[in-house]
């Protein structure tokens, strides 16, 4: 169990303290509106609507002060990459950001369906007492407010049944027409958040997650309208609603009990997002600031494959191995940012990006770069380009650990090729100060194209380890998981040959998919008593698997093999 928290960097801590919280939240405030006086008259009128209505509408301004920590990028990369402040569990729990902003994200969902559920009820019942016989408590109560020195507890104040007087609250009242809106923009923001919609119309994700800007508006006026009243501390303490309601027909008679007063609470939302909303304002504020600033393209690779290399030099731009930038070309879009790994080395003089085009925005920024033309493009036709970042991942801590497992599928390969660089550049400077001592690398992909521009890279770390006669410093696999007849018959027919038909690596390429409780065990068994990183950029399915096979062969033993699983979030 411990080798697991551990694998899910803490993250089943924090889960379980989330929805601690959640379920304290939602219970304290249901008894809050259920059980004092203050608002037995409301609930006369509502019911347990009441507080089925207020108890989620204070886990949703939990969730909502939650629901924007997670995408301050640039706070986040703050924390992570501050050592005194931020340890490596802690760094490991920061890189699942994006999916506690998911997690939070559903929540929110839920407590709006309840809340919204429960008001819909609220409002029926509260448009009903005002047009009943008026010789029931509820009609009384509803009555107040008619006359002068009196005040209202029903809001609803026409004399119109449903369904027009229900109708007239939602989108004449402030707290109606505020919830439609918000809910609107709520079930926009999460329908198209889903993954299908994401990879294949980024564009629509992108334009409708910023309707967050109208739903956080919309929450914090959503309660200024004080809809939700209840007794007076001083109408109370002349009047108890337990003992006074028997006698209603007489109220502010003499001798008998006096007319209740009532207030509405006033709006609390703004007191729980006020402090995220800042600091998502000043994190906007510097992405901004950092766009701003000139990013030079000096080299475009068009290589097979459909992918394009992107060479940037920006002034001051400071970088650490497998982190990620947004990028913006104007000439494509003027607001659409897409994150991509950086593949350079922090030694090396400029940043470079692997974009492959799949899509109308990197299909945008190839035809901008000249990649469709035959000719030479000069340097001053290229496109302007905005970056933001760089930002911390999972991959930093490569060089934590003696051991590592790096797992890259198809494009997923790209966070490594930084890594891989900086080891190659740690190697021909200063060798003895490397943790690293032993690096598996594996490569899963369809098309044998795509190995092309990676296989420069780890030919000249597989020269280099043999010059220092370390060459067991490197090992790496390479499968091919997608092969038609013809190339399956040429490499038969080449597979004797020293360098790999493929690549031109000593090492042949290997074919279909690894398997991994084999490697697994393997690994653990020549490094008895490691902590052994797993580092993953690729699908969620081969996610779940690596992670289960992390946690089936780490040991119970403290002093034991374990394996530390990873993975790119952004």
């Amino acid at each position: 169990m411990g080798n697991w928290v551990e694998n899910e960097g803490l993250s089943i801590f924090v889960v379980l303290v989330w929805l601690g919280l959640n379920v304290f939240l939602f219970w304290w405030y249901y008894l809050a509106y259920d059980i004092p006086p203050k608002f037995f008259y409301t609930r006369v009128l509502l019911g347990h609507a009441l507080a089925l209505a207020r108890a989620p509408a204070a886990c949703l301004n939990f969730n909502c002060m939650l629901i924007l920590l997670p995408v301050c990028r640039n706070l986040l990369s703050f924390l992570r990459g501050s050592s005194a402040c931020c340890s490596t569990r802690v760094r490991r729990q920061l890189d699942r950001n994006l999916t506690f902003h998911k997690m939070v994200a559903w929540m929110i969902a839920l407590h709006t369906a309840i809340h919204t559920i429960a008001h819909l009820f609220n409002v029926e019942w509260s448009v009903q007492a005002r047009v009943e016989e008026k010789e029931t408590l509820a009609a009384v109560l509803s009555s107040l407010g008619d006359d002068p020195n009196e005040s209202y507890i029903n809001f609803y104040r026409k004399t119109i049944g449903n369904p027009v007087g229900g109708l007239y609250v939602a989108f004449t009242y402030l707290a109606g027409l505020t919830g439609v809106i918000i809910t609107l923009a709520l079930i926009l923001i999460i329908t198209s958040s889903t993954k299908t919609i994401r990879r294949s119309y980024f564009e629509v994700f992108w334009y409708t997650h910023h309707l967050f800007v109208i739903f956080f508006i919309g929450l914090v006026i959503h309660g200024a309208g004080r809809i939700v009243r209840g007794q007076t501390a001083e109408s109370l303490a002349e009047h108890n609603p337990e003992l006074c309601y028997k006698n209603f027909t007489d109220w502010g008679k003499k001798g008998s009990c006096p007319i209740p007063q009532f207030s509405g609470n006033p709006p609390m939302t703004w007191k729980w997002v006020v402090g995220p909303m800042f600091l998502y304002l000043c994190e906007r504020l510097v992405r901004f600031w950092r766009s701003q600033q000139k990013v030079v393209i000096t080299k475009v690779v068009i290589h097979p494959f459909k992918t394009i290399e992107l060479q940037m030099m920006k002034k001051g731009f400071k970088m650490e191995v497998g982190q990620y930038i947004f990028v913006k070309c104007p000439a494509v879009s003027k607001l659409e940012w897409h994150p991509f790994t950086l593949t350079s080395a922090p030694e090396e003089d400029y940043f470079s990006i692997h974009v492959r085009i799949v899509g109308d925005w990197t299909e945008g920024l190839f035809n901008a770069c000249g990649c469709d033309k035959q000719e030479f493009q000069e340097a001053w036709k290229l496109p302007k380009i905005a970056v933001d970042g760089p930002f911390g991942t999972a991959s930093e801590d490569v060089f934590s650990y003696e051991t590592v497992m790096l797992v890259g599928a198809g494009i997923g390969v790209t966070p490594f090729a930084s890594v891989l660089k900086s080891v190659w550049y740690k190697y021909c400077h200063d060798a003895t100060n490397l943790k690293l001592k032993k690096i598996y690398f594996y490569w899963l992909c369809r098309d044998t194209h795509a190995f092309e521009w990676f296989a420069d890279l780890l030919q000249s770390l597989e020269a280099q380890m043999q010059e220092r006669n370390n060459a067991d410093f490197l090992s790496y696999n390479i499968y091919l998981t997608g092969w038609d007849e013809s190339q399956a018959t040429h490499f038969v027919m080449h597979h004797e040959e020293e360098k790999d038909v493929i690549t031109g690596l000593k090492q042949k390429t290997l074919y279909g998919r690894p398997n991994w409780e084999n490697e697994f065990k393997t690994i653990a068994g020549q490094h008895p008593g490691s902590r052994i990183g797993v580092f993953l950029c690729g699908p969620e399915g081969l996610a779940d698997t690596l992670n289960k096979q992390s946690i089936s062969n780490s040991e119970a033993d403290p002093r034991g093999v374990h394996f530390i699983f990873n993975k790119e979030n952004f």
